[in-house]
C-alpha cells in the first residue's frame, strides 16, 4: 500500500534554512521514495512502511541538531492514503 505525506519543517531558530535543507537531504537519498519539494511543503511518497520507517529516522537528527543549539522544531505532516500504486 502506498501513502503520500505533506510534511513541513519549521524550525524555531532563526537560522532556519540548514535544518531544512539537511533534512531534506536526507529524505532524498531513499531511492526507492519519490520526494518532490515546493515553497510551502514537501510530499514524499512511497509504499507505507518505507515512508514510516524513513520519517522515523530522520525526524530525530532534526531535533537533536536544534537541540544542540538550545532550538526546537515543528513538523506540520498530513498522510493520505491508499495510493494507486
Amino acid at each position: 500500500m502506498d501513502v503520500g505525506v505533506e510534511i513541513s519543517l519549521y524550525p524555531l531558530r532563526d537560522e532556519f534554512a540548514p535544518a531544512i535543507h539537511e533534512f531534506l537531504g536526507r529524505l532524498q537519498q531513499v531511492p526507492a521514495l519519490r520526494v518532490s519539494t515546493n515553497s510551502m511543503s514537501t510530499q514524499v511518497f512511497g509504499a507505507y512502511e518505507l515512508v514510516m520507517e524513513t520519517l522515523q529516522r530522520e525526524l530525530r537528527p532534526t531535533f537533536v541538531e536544534l537541540a544542540r543549539h538550545g532550538g526546537k522544531a515543528v513538523f506540520v505532516m498530513k498522510v493520505l492514503g491508499p495510493l494507486a500504486a
